[in-house]
């Protein structure tokens, strides 16, 4: 009876490793089904003063909802220098790239749109790729688009696929050049009052790629000023002025509540779910 038993115990433990095996399969060949497979990295930039922890929560939801299993860091010196940490497999589907700023308070936006070129330039030493995703928080969205108003189309540049913007400050910042409700915006996105800045990034409007699609999320704490505390919904809506008419496809989203706080707005689950389904669902 005993050996009965221990055969019978053996055999149960047998069925629910498979079970839990097949189940486990069926659940990535589901995951799969419902995301794009490429092999188009997708690079996060980080805002002012902060580090590629602050993409953390967006990648590894990435992560968790199947889209992807590789996620690498890229290290930029103050000077500049690019480095690689971890390995991008030659059959990785929708890799993802944590950059990090080791000068975290870069203002020098030209500096900072080289400085993304570097880190496609090393990128493609050892992973050859046509075509890449931007995803940038606050004073990465600036790094994004300067990279892309100065050498985006350029050749050896990747076509850039995907960008998604959040909380981009693109025409002021609030306490510094911008006051809560100041700037009024037409309906095509123009803000009555530009900044030293927004002008040159006017330069986006005859450049801005027209086969790149653009998703820009910005938040509403609820206070009465229309912003995320730090940047005004105007300023981080003036991007549409800058880039329609030229990107093949421009959506807004605004967040509203306790997490739509400028830093909180990368930690929020509403926006890792709202750019996992605008890069890569199918």
């Amino acid at each position: 009876m005993k050996k009965r038993n221990v055969v019978l115990s053996i055999v149960l433990v047998l069925i629910l490793l498979i079970s839990f095996f097949g189940f486990s399969r069926h659940t990535q060949a589901v995951k799969k089904e419902q995301y794009v497979q490429s092999s188009t990295p997708t690079l996060f930039f980080h805002g002012y003063g902060s580090s590629y922890e602050a993409e953390t929560q967006m990648t590894d939801a990435a992560k968790s909802a199947g889209v992807t299993k590789k996620v690498i860091r890229v290290n930029v010196s103050p000077n500049g220098y690019v480095k690689l940490i971890g390995a991008i497999p030659k059959k990785a589907r929708n890799p993802i790239v944590e950059v990090n700023f080791d000068n975290n308070k870069m203002t020098n936006y030209v500096t900072a749109g080289k400085w993304v070129k570097d880190v496609i330039k090393e990128l493609q030493e050892d992973y050859h790729f046509k075509q890449v995703n931007f995803v940038g928080h606050s004073m990465g969205n600036m790094a994004i688009n300067y990279y892309i108003m100065n050498y985006a189309g350029k050749k050896g540049q990747p076509k850039v696929n995907k960008v998604v913007d959040i909380a981009g400050h693109f025409d002021g910042i609030l306490g510094m050049d911008d006051k809560a409700n100041r700037l009024k915006l037409a309906k095509n996105g123009k803000p009555d009052k530009m900044n030293k800045s927004y002008e040159k990034l006017m330069k986006l409007r005859k450049v801005y790629p027209t086969n790149t699609q653009v998703l820009n999320i910005f938040g509403d704490v609820g206070d009465g000023s229309h912003s995320d505390t730090r940047v005004s919904n105007a300023s981080s809506q003036s991007l549409k002025y800058l880039v329609s008419g030229r990107a093949k496809s421009y959506k807004e989203k605004k967040i509203k509540g306790k997490m739509a706080q400028h830093s909180k707005l990368h930690e929020n689950k509403q926006v890792d779910k709202l750019l996992i389904n605008f890069l890569w669902k199918k």
